[in-house]
Parts: C-alpha cells; structure tokens; sequence
C-alpha cells in the first residue's frame, strides 16, 4: 500500500509530495540514473536541457516497465542538471511537470551540478518505484510456489 504525504504545517508543494510511505511487503525497485542516451548510445537533444528531460523520462518510462512499474507508482526522483542558472532548472522542472513522471505525486529533489558522466550529458534522474503485484490472469493456470530452501 502507498500513501503519498503533503505535511499541512509546511509548504504545499506545488505539484509533489513532502513524503510517500510504503508499507512493509511492497516491492521497490531502485532505478539507477536515466540518462539521455539514445539506444546506440548517442546523448540526445545536445545543449538543450528540455530535449535531455525528455529523453531521460523517456528512458525511465522503459525502466519502470522492465521492472513491472510505471510512472504512477514512483515514489520518489532526484533531478540533477548541469547548471547553476535557476531559469534552466525551472525549464527542466516545467518538461518534469509536463510528462508523465508527475503522476503521483511523488516527492522529488531538484539539483544544479557541475558535471554529469557522459560527455555534453546536462540531465540526469534517479527514482525509487514501487512495484505492483501483477493482475492475475482469470484464465492461466496458476504457478505453484518455487520451493523453499533451507
């Protein structure tokens, strides 16, 4: 079960969470940072910090369905982009809110860094999901359990 938190004796955040509870038996997957390489390895949307958001969600979104989650279930991202001006973090922040990453809310951290790993690489997002028990198919016949291993 997921709870997601805005703290009524804070500031209300304007699209996000201050805090997302899981209980104990969810499963989380811990997403390492997407970057926006294309699929043959190439840094996309070279010098625009909106074009890499894009492409860095657009990752994300792949990473989440290989690990059986979705934008929905996020709980939490760190948004890094290389830049110390608060107009290119309000660009990126506002590609951010415009994709499907915003469903939630989840809580998230924007951050201006120096540098990124790839060369010309401006953004960068790292996430925390949880992973949803798949729906049971009605019609399939169930798997038994893998045996338990002393």
């Amino acid at each position: 079960m997921l709870k997601r938190v805005t703290v009524p004796g804070l500031f209300p955040p304007p699209t996000y969470s201050h805090a997302s509870v899981v209980e104990a038996g969810t499963r989380l997957a811990f997403l390492a940072g997407s970057v926006p390489l294309d699929a043959q390895g190439r840094i996309v949307g070279v010098g625009d910090p909106v074009r890499q958001a894009e492409q860095v969600i657009a990752n994300l979104g792949e990473q989440l369905r290989a690990v059986g989650s979705d934008f929905a279930h996020v709980l939490s991202t760190d948004v890094y982009v290389v830049s110390r001006e608060p107009e290119v973090l309000s660009a990126v922040w506002a590609a951010v809110e415009a994709s499907a990453l915003s469903a939630g809310p989840h809580s998230s951290t924007l951050i201006g860094v120096a540098c990124l790993g790839y060369p010309g690489q401006l953004v960068e997002i790292t996430a925390t999901a949880a992973v949803p028990e798949p729906e049971a198919d009605s019609g399939a016949a169930l798997k038994p359990a893998d045996p338990v291993i002393p």
